[in-house]
């Protein structure tokens, strides 16, 4: 279904990215969308709409660095925003992509503002998933009570029981099997039957010593960069990280921008639903012209 990918950063850690390909075309040909997932997420969030995607275009889904099947960084202060669009153009070279379309999660949609800045000739269009350039205070103070500081769940049904403690407002229409596919994709399962989540509990540090850590100041000079690509927000009705005035703010200035409000949703719609599925087709559909 995939290609493990495994490349290096600049700095010499060992990065992974899962590769879908392209059914329709081969992979030289095919638009590439590379799909970047939230702060404590991996590439498994994205694997329903890549494997959809890929009938028409080559998905990438990456692990940032500390995540999933990607190196740990001896040093915290490398788990920043820059340092992972480093990462990302370094996967791009090397798989000889010269240019993508974004969907990002949360984090990665603060990564698409960076990235559309830093190398705007490489971006082709962005979906932001419910994130702007103003972070909601009530929810990045929601994220840094739990990110990194978590006991191990002792069974799956434990750590069902505690995911659905801090994401249940935001899911409050999710069934049992959604829940623990929810779950299933936050944690990994060690050989004897331990439970640990996903991720290095050290990608917290620098969020919790510093503002400017967790979100970049003065957000709104980069997504200006995104103000020359096509763009469609996904926003959660029940988000406590992005305001209906800053999503309104952002349709507001962006000259392409569409919009998508998914109800019963909060940070962040998981783009399984079937408007955000039908949404990023169309949206794409329309930018590569099929």
């Amino acid at each position: 279904m995939y290609n493990d990918v495994f490349y290096k950063s600049s700095d010499g850690l060992t990065l992974y990215a899962r590769d879908y390909g392209c059914r329709g075309l081969s992979a030289d040909n095919a638009p590439t969308i590379l799909c970047m997932h939230g702060l404590s997420r991996n590439s498994k969030d994205f694997a329903n709409i890549a494997v959809d995607l890929s009938h028409y275009y080559r998905v990438l889904a990456v692990d940032q660095r500390g995540r999933g099947r990607s190196q740990y960084d001896p040093d915290p202060n490398n788990y920043n925003p820059a340092m992972y669009c480093q990462d990302m153009f370094a996967l791009l070279d090397h798989l000889n992509i010269p240019r993508v379309s974004i969907i990002g999660t949360s984090m990665g949609g603060l990564m698409s503002f960076l990235m559309a800045t830093m190398a705007p000739q490489r971006i082709e269009g962005v979906v932001v998933n419910d994130i702007g350039p103003e972070v909601n205070p009530v929810g990045l103070a929601r994220i840094q009570s739990y990110v990194g500081k978590l006991a191990p769940p002792a069974s799956w049904s434990e750590a069902i029981e505690q995911v659905k403690s801090i994401n249940g407002p935001a899911f409050p229409d999710f069934t049992e099997a959604e829940w623990a596919t929810f779950t299933r994709n936050l944690y990994t399962e060690d050989g004897d039957g331990s439970l640990a989540l996903d991720y290095d509990a050290a990608i917290s540090k620098p969020m919790d010593e510093s503002k400017e850590a967790a979100v970049p100041p003065d957000l709104w000079q980069f997504f200006a960069a995104l103000k020359a690509k096509p763009m469609l927000l996904v926003h959660g009705a029940l988000s406590d990280i992005l305001t209906s005035d800053c999503a309104e703010r952002m349709c507001a200035e962006h000259p392409r921008a569409q919009y998508l409000r998914i109800e019963n949703r909060g940070h962040a719609p998981t783009l399984d639903e079937p408007e955000s599925r039908s949404a990023i087709h169309a949206f794409f559909e329309e930018l590569y012209s099929y």
